[in-house]
């Protein structure tokens, strides 16, 4: 059986991206949204989740690049000097492995976030993390053990099969995710000894800020069996705080409510929801 879940990842950086989202699971075949609990638009976003009872709402982590829920005072080791998450990723992941202050506020900080998830009574469909951050081993474990005592029952786990993407756009060459496949594969087996539900595959890595119209038909054509997640991040425009340059925002929203893309997923013959649809 082919199930699909289409998934917007920034739910609640701005009121544009929160527009797309409502257009795109009202007028296209947008399933589920990650909601980032503490950006600028986050009241928005669960406003509209709250008018969507159809739209799977789950938990996008922000541990870099962007708000805490927590006060950055509470967070010396993780934020910099505005009051944000830390940018730098790679330095940040060895502070955590070398700082047991680190790892104590990351904790604190991720539960927080749940628990300001929680706050919304939205159901929590599922976790995945900004930047897939959640695929470094230590940070995965706390989003394990924290996620546990919220009810989080599916994990996004970013794995791109290369042959999906050669297929649906030939004589591509697509940037591989090398960085975080290691950490990707340990967090599949990791996830699943927890009981999670993980995707199958992740579609959105190599193409991600640039999943146009063309490029998402032409993967949902190439659909395989089993759970597959399509990521994407759509936005009426840009030019809004936290967007990430060069980003496609418009034409990723186009690409989730062109009739081309339902009718891939007829043709595919998908089962469309969100992961607690098929968790259950």
């Amino acid at each position: 059986m082919k199930r699909l879940v289409v998934t917007a990842d920034d739910f609640g950086l701005s009121l544009q991206v929160n527009e797309a989202v409502e257009q795109a699971h009202r007028e296209g075949i947008l399933t589920a949204a990650s909601l980032m609990v503490s950006a600028p638009a986050a009241a928005d976003a669960i406003e509209r989740a709250r008018r969507l009872p159809s739209l799977r709402v789950g938990l996008h982590l922000v541990l870099v690049e962007a708000w805490p829920t927590l006060p950055a005072v509470e967070l010396p080791d993780l934020t910099d000097a505005a009051g944000l998450m830390r940018r730098d990723m790679e330095r940040l992941g060895l502070d955590l492995a070398l700082r047991p202050a680190a790892r104590r506020q990351l904790s604190a900080e991720i539960g927080a976030q749940f628990e300001a998830f929680r706050a919304t009574g939205l159901p929590l469909d599922h976790v995945n993390a900004h930047k897939h951050f959640h695929v470094h081993p230590l940070i995965a474990g706390a989003v394990l053990r924290i996620g546990r005592a919220f009810g989080m029952r599916a994990l996004r786990v970013p794995r791109e099969p290369r042959e999906i993407l050669r297929r649906a756009e030939p004589g591509s060459n697509p940037r591989p995710a090398l960085d975080i496949a290691p950490w990707a594969a340990l967090l599949a087996v990791r996830a699943r000894a927890a009981g999670l539900l993980i995707p199958d595959r992740t579609l959105g890595l190599a193409w991600s800020g640039a999943m146009n119209p063309a490029r998402v038909a032409a993967l949902l054509s190439q659909l395989p069996e089993g759970l597959t997640e399509l990521y994407t991040h759509p936005a009426t425009a840009g030019g809004f705080p936290g967007e990430a340059p060069g980003y496609a925002y418009a034409a990723e929203r186009d690409a989730l409510t062109a009739p081309e893309a339902r009718q891939a997923v007829e043709r595919a013959g998908a089962i469309r929801g969100g992961f607690s649809d098929f968790a259950r």
